[in-house]
This record gives C-alpha cells, structure tokens and sequence, in this order.
C-alpha cells in the first residue's frame, strides 16, 4: 500500500545517482592517468552502479503508486524486477573485471601519479561508506528490495574502493606493481558474490517465495495466542511482493459463534500480526468446524 515509507525508499533512490556520477568521471580519468586496473574496474564497476541506480529509482516510483483498476494488488512486484536487472549488471561488472585482472597479470601493468589515484579512492571510501549506511538505514524502515539491492551494491563498493586505496598505498611505497591486477581479480569475486546474494532474495519474490522463517513463526506465534479450544487455524500461506508482505490463512470456528465475534476475533488477529510485521496485507477465511452440531432456525 501507498505511504510515506514508499515516499521515503523513492526518494533515498535518487541519492546514489549524483555520488556515483561524480565518482565514475574522476575513476576514469585517475585510471587512464595512473594505468591502474584496479582502479579502472572500479569506474567499470561505477558504471553499472549508475545503471542499477537509475533502474532502482524508476522502478520504487512506480513500485509506489497505489492499486488501480489494471493492479489491484498494487505495482510492488516492480521492486523485484528491478533488482533481479541490477544483479544482472553487478554480475557482468565483476565478470569483466575479473577477465580484465587476469589480462594484466599476463601482460603486465605500469602505474604513474599513484597519489593522485590513493586520493580519489580515498574520497570514493568515504562517499560509499556514508552512502550505503544511509541506503541500508532507510532500506530497513521500509522493507524495500530494491533499495536494499541498491544499498548492498554500495556496500560491496566500499570494501572495492578501500581495497584499491590500500593497494594504490602499499605499491606507492613498495613498488610491487603486480598486486594492482590481483586486487582486480579479489574485487570481481567479491562483486559476483553480491550479484547472486541479490539475484536469490530479488527472483524468489516473482515466484511468490514464502516470507523468511523468523517472520512466519511471528505470524504463527500470534495466530496462538488468539486460538482457544474452540478455534484452530490452518492454510497458512506467505509471500511477499516488493516491500509488502501477503499472509493468508484458514480459522476454524465453532459454528454458534456469531458471526459479529468472529469478525471481532478476525481484527484483533490482523491488529497483532500487523504489530509485529508491518504493512502486512492479512486475508482471514473462516470455517465453521465439522462434526459441531448448530441451533436450528425453524
């Protein structure tokens, strides 16, 4: 459903776009100036965090809008999409910067003006480090995936860019040029990794995935505080699209309850699984219980 926390996961999309984008053309010009791989893999990196980053902005927007007549279940989905395309991009970044690392081990690598390159590393550090901590803050309150993506990408930046910092220092001082290529080859594991992290959290939601099971044994939890000798419940199924969680289940009532104290037990059941999972939309179906003779109304 449409909100302020939806308002807040578009808005925290936008924040990479002008980071990335600055960051990108001094990487380019540092790694063509200083011959750095590692650096130039980076800005390769930083080119598909701009893709992914644009997609990931678009796609909450839309991600955000209410149900209509087209999607009475609302756009959510969107965000899954979204972030199944950027694993794809953050998997053909760390492809070609692992296919790029092990070119130079072979052909080797000369490296000039490295303190001007330990320099902008050392700001791209700190902007990624600010930036993913403030992605993974609002990612949080608002249970976004696609924001999430985005933030876990930012993470994986941080620890490239501190690595190539660390690198660009160690072969100022040492003169071992050949750690250049291998710290490209360290990055692109790394990045593949995130790629499939996201690609498994983002592609379950298309198929409906049921939520985590931390979650489920909250519902479950809340569902038995509301059971009584007269009740039991059954059909318990999750999943979740974009940031919205979709839990349905079956409870078995007596069959002289009336029907104004089953929908009064049925909102109290709501109220407390929506306390413990937030926006959740809950659908209760309710059955009368077999074998259970009933008053006649003759």
């Amino acid at each position: 459903m449409f909100g302020a926390k939806d308002g807040a996961a578009a808005r925290a999309a936008g924040v990479p776009l002008v980071s990335i984008t600055v960051l990108i053309a001094a990487k380019v010009v540092v790694g063509i100036v200083t011959g750095s791989i590692s650096v130039l893999a980076d800005a390769f990196d930083s080119m598909g965090d701009l893709l992914a980053a644009v997609i990931s902005f678009f796609s909450l927007r839309f991600a955000a809008k209410p149900p209509d007549v087209d999607h009475p279940y609302g756009h959510g989905k969107a965000e899954n999409i979204s972030a199944t395309i950027e694993s794809v991009i953050i998997f053909a970044a760390g492809f070609y910067v692992i296919f790029r690392g092990i070119q130079k081990l072979f052909i080797g690598t000369h490296l000039e003006f490295l303190d001007v390159g330990i320099a902008v590393m050392g700001v791209s550090t700190l902007a990624n480090l600010f930036v993913g901590r403030y992605l993974f803050r609002v990612a949080r309150n608002t249970g976004s995936l696609a924001l999430e993506a985005s933030a876990r990408h930012r993470n994986t930046d941080l620890y490239t860019s501190l690595s190539i910092f660390v690198g660009l220092i160690i072969v100022r001082f040492t003169g071992f040029t050949i750690l250049d290529p291998i710290i490209a080859l360290g990055i692109g594991i790394l990045v593949l990794k995130t790629a499939v992290d996201v690609y498994r959290k983002s592609f379950g939601g298309l198929l409906d995935e049921r939520l985590s099971q931390p979650e489920e044994a909250m519902i479950v939890s809340s569902i038995q505080e509301h059971v009584r000798d007269s009740v039991t419940f059954h059909e318990l199924r999750t999943r979740k699209v974009g940031s919205t969680p979709y839990i349905e289940l079956h409870l078995v009532m007596s069959k002289n309850i009336t029907l104004e104290n089953a929908h009064a037990m049925c909102d109290h059941l709501e109220a407390d699984i929506k306390s413990k999972i937030p926006n959740a939309v809950i659908t209760i179906h309710c059955e009368p219980r077999e074998g259970e003779t009933t008053f006649s109304n003759v």
